[in-house]
C-alpha cells in the first residue's frame, strides 16, 4: 500500500499547485515503482466555508494519521473581515501547533540559469545557496496573553507575549547544527539580544551548544543587521537560525532575492510525527484560476518531503535533477519569464519536469 499523504490543497493557487505535485507523484509511481496513497482534507478559508472553522478536527486527524502533508497555501481577500481565530491563517497556525512541527526549513538558492531574474547585481547573488530554520512553534505568534484590552475611559491597548522556554530553543539549534554538519559548517544564529531577553537566552543556549561541534563555524548577528546582511552578501551565508517572527520576515525577504518566490520549497518537521511541506509563495488569489501559477516550488517541496519523512532521498535527487533540467534548458513559467522568453502554464511545466524525470529512468535503462 505505500505510503500515507494527507494532501491539503487550500485557497488560491494551492489546488493548482497540489494538483501539480500529485501529477509529479504518480509519475515517480510510473517511473520508479514509488507506492503511495492521498487523502485530501480541508484547511484555511475553503475548511471554514464549508465546515466554520479554518481548521477542522478532522483535518488534524488526518494528518495525524499520515506519513507526510503537503500543503497547497491559505488565505485570501474573500476571507480579510473575518475575526482573527477564523481566519485561514488561523487553520496554518493550529495545524503546525497541532503537529509539532518546530522546525522550519527554506532553502534559498539562485539558479545560475535564473540570475537575470533577481533584483540584485547577478555577482552578488551568483553563489547563494543557504537554508533558513525557523522556530515555528513558539514566540509571538504562540505566547499567551494576546489580546487587546480597553480601560474605564475606553482607551485601548493590546499585548502580544513573546515567550520561548530553553528546551524549545535547543531543539531548533539543535536541528540547524545538524544540517550545518552536513552542509559547509558555517552556522548563522540570528536574534535581538541587545534588547530582547528571549533574544539573550536565545544567544546563550548556541553558546552551550556550539562545544558539541566543534567543527561548525558560528556567527551571531543580530536580526536588524542580518536583514541588510542578507542583501549585501547572501553568498556568504551557509545555514540560519532564528526566531519564529524573524525568521517569517527574513525568510521572505531572502525569497525576493532569489527572482521569484515561487521556486522555494520548505519543510516543517517535528521531532515524531509527520512532517509538513508547502511552497512558500502563499495563495495568490490574483493569479488563481488563470493556469500559470508556477509549480516549481511545490515540486521542490515534494523533493524534501521524499528526503525527509519518506526516506526516499533517491527520489527527491530525482525531482531535483528534473527541476533543474527543466529551467536549464529554457523552460519558464510567467514569473520567471524575461523578454521574448516563452511562458508555459502550469500544466505545461509539470509535463515538461516530467518528461525529464522519463527520459532520467531510460538513460539509466539504457546504461546499465
Amino acid at each position: 500500500m505505500g505510503v500515507q499523504i494527507a494532501v491539503l490543497s487550500g485557497d488560491g493557487i494551492g489546488p493548482e499547485v497540489t494538483d501539480a505535485a500529485l501529477h509529479l507523484l504518480h509519475a515517480l509511481r510510473q517511473f520508479y515503482g514509488f507506492e503511495f496513497q492521498t487523502v485530501a482534507a480541508d484547511i484555511g478559508g475553503i475548511a471554514y466555508d464549508r465546515h466554520g472553522t479554518p481548521l477542522p478536527s478532522a483535518t488534524v486527524e488526518c494528518c495525524r494519521q499520515s506519513d507526510a502533508i503537503l500543503l497547497g497555501a491559505v488565505g485570501g481577500p474573500k476571507w480579510d473581515s473575518l475575526p482573527g481565530h477564523l481566519r485561514p491563517e488561523a487553520g496554518l497556525l493550529g495545524i503546525r501547533k497541532a503537529l509539532t512541527v518546530f522546525a522550519n526549513l527554506r532553502p534559498i538558492r539562485v539558479w545560475n540559469e535564473l540570475l537575470g531574474a533577481s533584483p540584485l547585481r547577478e555577482r552578488i547573488v551568483k553563489n547563494c545557496d543557504f537554508i533558513i530554520v525557523r522556530e515555528l512553534t513558539g514566540g509571538l505568534y504562540f505566547g499567551e496573553p494576546k489580546e487587546r484590552r480597553r480601560d474605564a475611559d475606553g482607551n485601548v491597548s493590546v499585548v502580544d507575549t513573546l515567550a520561548y522556554t530553553e528546551r524549545e530553543i535547543e531543539r531548533i539549534v539543535r536541528v540547524a547544527f545538524d544540517l550545518a554538519m552536513r552542509r559547509k559548517k558555517h552556522l548563522t544564529s540570528v536574534d535581538k539580544a541587545n534588547v530582547l531577553e528571549s533574544s539573550r537566552l536565545w544567544r546563550e543556549v548556541v553558546q552551550r551548544v556550539r562545544h558539541e561541534y566543534p567543527e561548525v563555524l558560528v556567527e551571531h548577528l543580530l536580526v536588524d543587521s542580518a536583514a541588510m546582511q542578507i542583501i549585501q552578501r547572501p553568498g556568504d551565508f551557509d545555514v540560519m537560525v532564528t526566531e519564529n517572527l524573524f525568521g517569517d520576515i527574513l525568510s521572505d525577504e531572502a525569497a525576493v532575492i532569489t527572482g521569484s518566490i515561487g521556486m522555494l520549497p520548505s519543510a516543517s518537521l517535528s521531532a515524531e510525527g509527520p512532517g509538513l511541506y508547502e511552497p512558500v509563495h502563499g495563495s495568490a488569489p490574483d493569479i488563481a484560476g488563470q493556469g500559470y501559477a508556477n509549480p516549481l516550488a511545490s515540486f521542490l517541496s515534494v523533493a524534501m518531503m521524499l528526503e525527509h519523512s519518506l526516506q526516499r532521498p533517491d527520489l527527491g535527487r530525482v525531482v531535483e535533477t528534473a527541476v533543474a533540467h527543466a529551467i536549464e534548458s529554457g523552460a519558464r513559467t510567467r514569473d520567471l519569464a524575461r523578454g521574448e522568453e516563452a511562458r508555459l502554464s502550469t500544466r505545461e511545466m509539470t509535463r515538461w519536469v516530467i518528461s525529464y524525470i522519463e527520459k532520467g529512468v531510460h538513460y539509466a535503462e539504457n546504461t546499465i
